[in-house]
């Protein structure tokens, strides 16, 4: 049994999907963001206005090569993790890629002002539909299973460990 590693845009709620769904089927979480937080001893938006996206992402692809390493279990993966064709190249081969997708309106209106997150620093509303547009081909290339983020916590976490069985 593998990684099931949980993409999507930031919003769709795969942080907290992933806890649940972890600790109902008895798996380790992982979350990739807050293990680049703890290996820099940073935060992201620290870890951002000292060494770039670019320092975020060589960050990223560590992590992402030390927890395809690590038992089996639920990942949630900042939303960028499938711009490096080598991301999706390890977690393919650790496990399954399951895509958190929603509607877009949806995903902004959770993310709210998204004061804590460095790619929303400027003109929030059309910066995150920006990103959402230039990832959706990604993401869906990427998934391997997609599930509807849209519905109620408990019916994506229902979704997702139903898609952890066949992993």
């Amino acid at each position: 049994m593998g990684h099931v590693w949980l993409i999507g845009m930031m919003g769709s709620g795969k942080s907290t999907v992933g806890q649940l769904v972890a600790d109902r089927i008895g798996r380790p979480f992982y979350d990739t963001d807050e293990l680049v937080e703890q290996a820099g001893d940073a935060s992201i938006p620290e870890i951002f206005a000292a060494e770039g996206e670019s320092g975020f992402r060589d960050r990223e692809k560590r992590i992402v090569e030390d927890v395809a390493s690590r038992p089996s279990g639920i990942v949630a993966t900042g939303g960028g993790i499938i711009l490096d064709p080598a991301n999706v190249a390890s977690m393919r081969r650790s496990g399954t890629i399951v895509l958190l997708a929603g509607d877009v309106e949806t995903l902004r209106r959770r993310v709210g002002r998204g004061d804590d997150r460095p790619l929303l620093a400027a003109d929030n509303d059309k910066r995150f539909h920006t990103i959402a547009s230039e990832r959706r081909e990604l993401y869906r290339s990427s998934a391997e299973v997609i599930v509807d983020a849209t519905g109620t916590v408990d019916e994506v976490v229902a979704e997702v460990e139903a898609a952890c069985s066949e992993s």
